[in-house]
Order: C-alpha cells, then sequence, then structure tokens
C-alpha cells in the first residue's frame, strides 16, 4: 500500500494506509492446518447442519459457520475458510472477503483469553492509552500478541459501544467498565491465576474457543451473573430529561393524511 507524503512547515509526514503492520494480510500463519481430519470434519458438520438449518438461505450462515471453525483453531485458519466455503457452496474467495471485514475474526492464533483494551477517542481521553501500556510492560507482549503461557491475547480494539462506563476492558467480549491501570493489572494477574474476575456486567468468563461457540449460536449454558439491563450511567441522560421535563419533539405526519 502505498504512502501518501504531506509537507507540514517544510517536514514530510508519512500516512501509512491499509490494515495495522502487525496483521497477518492472510488467513495463512506457520503451522496452520490446511484440512481438517476426517473426524474432525465429520464433528463440525453435526453443529455446521444445526447452524445452517436456521436460515431460509444457506449463505446466510456464513457469519456463524466462521464462529465455529474460529472456536475450533482459535483463529481462522485455510481448513476453517474451506470447511465453511464446503458447507455453504461458496469459493474460497467469497468467504475470506467476509472473513477479512470483520475484526471479531482472528487471523492468528489466541489465548485462552482475548483482552480488548478501547483505545478510541472516550476510552483513550479516560484512560485507555495508559491502560494498554502498562498491560504491554506488564505481560511483557506487544499489540495482538500472546503471553507465553498461552493465557492471554492482548489487543487494543475500536469502540466497544460502552462508551457510558469508559474506560472500558473486555476479556472474551464480556464487559469490565471504569477500568484504571491498577485495576486492569489485577484483571490479567486474575486471568493468568486461573481465578478470574467476574465481568462489570453479563455472563462469567469463559475460554476463548467456547466464546466462539457461542457465537456461533450453540448453546449458552452460563447464568447471568452480571449487572444486567442498563446501569445508572445509561440513564443518566434519560433521568434528566425525566426531571425537567424534556421530550422529544413530536414525529412529523409524513402519512399525507394531513393534506
Amino acid at each position: 500500500m502505498t504512502e501518501p507524503q504531506a509537507a507540514t512547515d517544510g517536514e514530510r509526514v508519512f500516512l501509512r494506509l491499509g490494515p495495522p503492520p502487525e496483521e497477518p494480510n492472510q488467513f495463512v500463519v506457520d503451522g496452520a492446518p490446511q484440512s481438517y481430519s476426517p473426524e474432525v470434519r465429520a464433528r463440525l458438520e453435526v453443529d455446521a447442519k444445526e447452524i445452517i438449518g436456521r436460515y431460509p438461505n444457506n449463505r446466510s450462515a456464513l457469519l456463524p459457520l466462521l464462529h465455529l471453525v474460529q472456536a475450533e483453531d482459535s483463529y481462522l485458519t485455510p481448513a476453517g475458510l474451506e470447511f465453511c466455503a464446503d458447507q455453504l457452496g461458496l469459493t474460497g474467495a467469497e468467504v475470506s472477503a467476509v472473513a477479512s471485514f470483520y475484526t471479531m475474526y482472528r487471523r492468528r492464533p489466541t489465548g485462552e483469553y482475548l483482552v480488548g483494551v478501547c483505545t478510541n477517542a472516550l476510552c483513550a481521553i479516560m484512560g485507555g492509552d495508559a491502560i494498554f501500556e502498562t498491560l504491554v510492560n506488564h505481560l511483557g507482549v506487544r499489540n495482538d500478541q500472546t503471553t507465553p503461557d498461552g493465557k492471554i491475547t492482548l489487543q487494543h480494539i475500536e469502540c466497544n459501544a460502552a462508551c457510558d462506563y469508559a474506560p472500558v476492558v473486555m476479556v472474551n467480549w464480556e464487559f469490565f467498565d471504569n477500568q484504571t491501570p491498577e485495576s486492569a493489572r489485577e484483571l490479567v494477574d486474575s486471568l493468568q491465576s486461573g481465578k478470574p474476575i467476574s465481568p462489570t456486567r453479563g455472563a462469567p468468563l469463559c475460554a476463548f474457543r467456547l466464546t466462539s461457540r457461542i457465537l456461533a449460536g450453540l448453546p449458552d449454558q452460563r447464568p447471568d451473573d452480571g449487572q444486567g439491563g442498563a446501569g445508572a450511567a445509561t440513564l443518566a441522560g434519560l433521568k434528566v430529561a425525566r426531571e425537567h421535563g424534556m421530550q422529544a419533539p413530536p414525529m412529523p405526519d409524513v402519512s399525507g393524511e394531513g393534506q
């Protein structure tokens, strides 16, 4: 990818386009399976049949099938992409085009816990950048790398749609709200010790591969032990509006009946 140049007070500025330089450009990693054994394939086909049967158009099952094969390998591999293509009658290019669009599909092996630190605007301002830097130094890994014990893959991620609880850290897509560098360090220590801290809200943590199976639409047996529903920060604006008698303006008549 070319790198456009701009001049500012005589100084050249280089803007890198495209994916992050540390992100693999293809779904090919050393050691990745190229195909599944007959036993693995037969087991996956049972789950795939259940998933595909929910959709009137087989192609609509591609996203959950990608989660299914990610549960098998902890990331998307040539074997997984080939399996999805065969199940749905698609080409490898069609499957890869979809898989490469969504950031929840991993391109390299993932640890037991995917720890994502939001570094988008609000979380960064509230301390997300400091949290990420703390975890990099504490764990000894860079972005999208896994700790030597295979427990944690660290990743900085974009908005988690939880700005009212910024800064937010997610572990296998479960929320840990209002984090600080100290609390985030305690969190990863608990993951490595095998006694994970419970999420702020939602279901208890499970391993990344099981999370992927749940995202594929397969049964989730975990109880909801978390906060549940909208919290005080989410409802603060609504509370203020009610206290001041504020209401949204009426919807305009677009039916034409008033003419």
